[in-house]
C-alpha cells in the first residue's frame, strides 16, 4: 500500500452568560452549520477538534471522509505525524488516520484539486493525505497550522485534496503539532509522534449517518493461537 506523504513547505503566516436569573443559565442550542457544510467533533486524547467539511465545493472528497466518520473507521486509531518546520517549529501540520491498516479502508476516490475547488491550504484547513498517484488518498488526513501553499495545485504538480477547515479545537491541534517526534522514513523521518496521541472517535454533528454496507473486520477480535502439545 502506498504511504500517504504530503508535500510540504511552511511560509511564516502573519463562555457567554445567558440572560435570565442571576447563577441559571439557558440551556445552549447547537449553532446549526453553515449551508453546504457538515460538521464532525475528532475526540483525542489531547482534546476535542471540530472540523467543518465543505461539501459543497469538495463533494467527492468530504463524501469520502463522512464515510469513514459514519462507519466508525477512524474510531480507535491516531494522530502519528508532526511535522515542524525547521525555521518556525510552531508552524507545520499533523497527520492522523488509519495508517495502512487494510481492514479500515475504502475504495479510492478521484482528486479533487485546489483548483476546482477554490478550498486553499490556509491555517487550520484539513486536506487529504496521498501517495504519488493522483487518486490514492483514502483515510489519512492532515490538518495545517499556517498557511501551506505549497501543497495547493499549480502547473505540472496537482497537490492535495483541501476540503475544509478546524471550527473548533486548534488549542488540540497545535498541543499535537508540539509533541515529541523522531523516527519515521524519507519524507517521515524525525516526524513520527512517540507518545500515542488517540483519535478516540470521529462523529458528524450534521446531519444524517450514512454508513457503508461493507463488512467491519477491524471489529472482530481474533483468538490467540494456543500453543501447540509438546
Amino acid at each position: 500500500m502506498t504511504r500517504s506523504c504530503p508535500a510540504y513547505a511552511f511560509p511564516l503566516p502573519p463562555g457567554t452568560r445567558a440572560a435570565g436569573r442571576p447563577g441559571h443559565r439557558r440551556p445552549q442550542k447547537p449553532t446549526p452549520a453553515k449551508p453546504g457544510t457538515v460538521r464532525v467533533r475528532l475526540t483525542t486524547s489531547e482534546g476535542p477538534i471540530t472540523l467543518a467539511l465543505d461539501t459543497r465545493h469538495a463533494p467527492k472528497t468530504s463524501a469520502n471522509f463522512l464515510a469513514y466518520v459514519d462507519d466508525g473507521r477512524f474510531d480507535g486509531t491516531d494522530f502519528y505525524r508532526a511535522a515542524r518546520s525547521k525555521k518556525a517549529p510552531k508552524f507545520g501540520f499533523i497527520q492522523g488516520g488509519i495508517r495502512t491498516d487494510a481492514r479500515r479502508i475504502l475504495p479510492a476516490f478521484p482528486l479533487e484539486t485546489t483548483t476546482q475547488t477554490g478550498i486553499r491550504h490556509l491555517d487550520a484547513t484539513i486536506s487529504m493525505a496521498r501517495g504519488s498517484e493522483p487518486g490514492s488518498a483514502g483515510g489519512n488526513f492532515f490538518i495545517t497550522v499556517g498557511p501551506t501553499p505549497a501543497m495547493d495545485a499549480r502547473p505540472g504538480y496537482l497537490g492535495y485534496a483541501a476540503f475544509g477547515h478546524v471550527v473548533g479545537g486548534m488549542d488540540t491541534v497545535r498541543r499535537i503539532l508540539a509533541k515529541p517526534t523522531g523516527g519515521g522514513l524519507d519524507a517521515f523521518k524525525g516526524q513520527m509522534i512517540l507518545n500515542r496521541v488517540a483519535l478516540i472517535s470521529a462523529k458528524r454533528l450534521d446531519g444524517t449517518p450514512r454508513p457503508t454496507s461493507g463488512p467491519r473486520p477491524w471489529l472482530l477480535k481474533t483468538r490467540p493461537t494456543p500453543p501447540r502439545p509438546r
